[in-house]
């Protein structure tokens, strides 16, 4: 037996020493309520627990961060595209919106894995089950690292097809292509990001990410303005700058991950675990799938988009970058709500799980009507800010970016529903209804989209999002309202 196996055994013989003594509970009255819990992570930075302690302020506290991380990271996306915009022409900035939805196959897909993963992540956290909350994290990396290069290759053996299935215009397919060939070369970074990312958020860590994506953001401008603007790369430049600012979000996120003491893991833990590798897939596979659907559906929406021609590309592109502001908040509150649904499940502690959603129903529908009107008041000024050109290619192209944005705006509290409820069954372990609600997104926007514009003309386009996040929240509500009542059965037969 070497040191570090002796180490090991060491450290798991008072682990469990730890867990036996800290399981002593001291029931209340009514018998639910318990008084005292295991403290592994309290005592360190960052990392909060959130099955103690006020739901919406917890909520509020976790969500605030990512929402201020999500800020940078639009930052850099809507840099990304008033640098292309206005020192490249319309046609470039038409190009990168072409990029939009074939990148987000990839991503949506990486996201939709790992924070499947980072659910048994935080169930086992809030179970306070240290042996498999390591193990869940090393079979994540080994799982994602897979992923990476299933997905480095698809991305690019397949980037022209998916422009052709875009419908994209030939004069902008050689900018489209150089930007997604660096973007797809960033694959492996992305991957690293958005693991490293979710272990933290099942650990109640919104702090790191959001320093990851204040570093990020800072890097994205300034190699944009020096590739772009100074070196004359064109849009390769920006290709390259918006990997370069993922690698720092990467690292920086990584570090914070290996310093973690409850998450020092044995190469054990790397080992592949077939129970627990196929119970994270359940989780991740549909929620991955579901990212995909909504991709689909994208896609099928951007080629009716390209058939309108450059002025009109570009103004959807412009107000899709101004989409990401509005949803600033949603992915926030979603991976809040993940986190704290998961670990008061693993703690079993339903009552606490209803106040959270409701109280993160207030605040995100509240959330949701301030932006809203902010982006009203502002929205022409910012989007002047995209584009370059004759008088009459800015006032079209702002004119067409301000109609989806109005259209977005009104409708936002829709979609701050949509993510609350579903992000809730995906705390729950119930990934399959939200990947139907995907299902449901991907025939609203498809529908509509392609029937729409017939009936009243290029704002079909717009409505197609909407009466997708429609769509979205019938199937949600209902299958929420199901889940709930299955598990609270299923953790009082547990008791009994």
């Amino acid at each position: 037996m070497d040191a570090h196996e002796t180490y090991t055994d060491k450290k798991s013989v008072l682990e469990e020493k730890e867990r036996r003594n800290e399981k002593l509970r001291e029931e209340k009255t009514d018998g639910v309520k318990e008084s005292k819990k295991r403290k592994l992570h309290n005592k360190r930075p960052h990392i909060q627990n959130m099955t103690e302690g006020k739901p919406i302020a917890l909520i509020i506290a976790f969500a605030i961060p990512l929402m201020l991380g999500n800020v940078f990271q639009q930052l850099y996306s809507v840099v990304d595209s008033m640098v292309v915009g206005k020192f490249l022409g319309v046609d470039a900035l038409a190009a990168l919106g072409a990029t939009t939805w074939p990148n987000w196959v990839i991503l949506g897909f990486l996201q939709g894995l790992t924070q499947g993963f980072s659910i048994v992540m935080s169930q086992a956290f809030g179970a306070q089950d240290g042996k498999k909350l390591r193990r869940a994290v090393g079979n994540s990396a080994v799982l994602s690292a897979l992923s990476a290069v299933v997905l480095f290759l698809f991305g690019q053996i397949f980037a022209r097809a998916m422009l052709g299935l875009l419908s994209t215009p030939e004069e902008i397919v050689p900018y489209a292509m150089v930007y997604l060939r660096i973007s797809f070369l960033g694959i492996p970074v992305i991957t690293g990001y958005n693991l490293f990312a979710a272990i933290l958020r099942a650990l109640g860590d919104g702090q790191t990410p959001l320093r990851a994506m204040a570093v990020a953001s800072i890097v994205n401008v300034l190699l944009d303005l020096l590739f772009v603007t100074v070196f004359g790369w064109g849009i390769a430049g920006a290709a390259i700058a918006t990997v370069t600012a993922q690698l720092c979000s990467c690292i920086l996120c990584f570090n914070r991950v290996r310093k973690i003491e409850i998450l020092a893991l044995a190469r054990s833990d790397f080992r592949l675990d077939g129970r627990l590798s196929k119970g994270m897939f359940i989780l991740s596979m549909p929620m991955a799938l579901q990212n995909l659907l909504i991709a689909g559906g994208g896609m099928i929406v951007q080629s009716v988009v390209n058939r309108y021609g450059m002025v009109f590309i570009a103004g959807f592109t412009a107000g899709s970058k101004l989409h990401g502001v509005l949803e600033i908040a949603t992915s926030s509150y979603g991976f809040a709500m993940t986190t704290y649904v998961g670990q008061n499940l693993g703690a079993g502690r339903m009552d606490r799980i209803h106040k959270g959603v409701r109280s993160a129903l207030v605040a995100a529908v509240a959330t949701s009507a301030v932006i809203a009107v902010t982006m009203l008041l502002s929205g022409r000024l910012v989007l002047s800010g995209f584009v370059s050109g004759t008088e009459q290619e800015i006032a079209e192209t702002i004119s067409v970016a301000y109609r989806y944005l109005t259209i977005m705006c009104v409708c936002l509290p829709v979609l701050y529903v949509l993510y609350i409820i579903r992000s809730s069954l995906q705390g729950m372990g119930n990934t399959v209804w939200p990947m139907i609600s995907g299902i449901g997104e991907l025939i609203m926007r498809t529908s509509a989209a392609l029937l729409l514009p017939a009936v009243v003309g290029e704002t079909g386009v717009f409505l197609a999002e909407v009466l997708a996040w429609f769509g979205a929240d019938v199937i949600l509500i209902s299958s929420y309202l199901v889940t709930v009542r299955k598990t609270e059965e299923k953790l009082k037969k547990a008791e009994s």
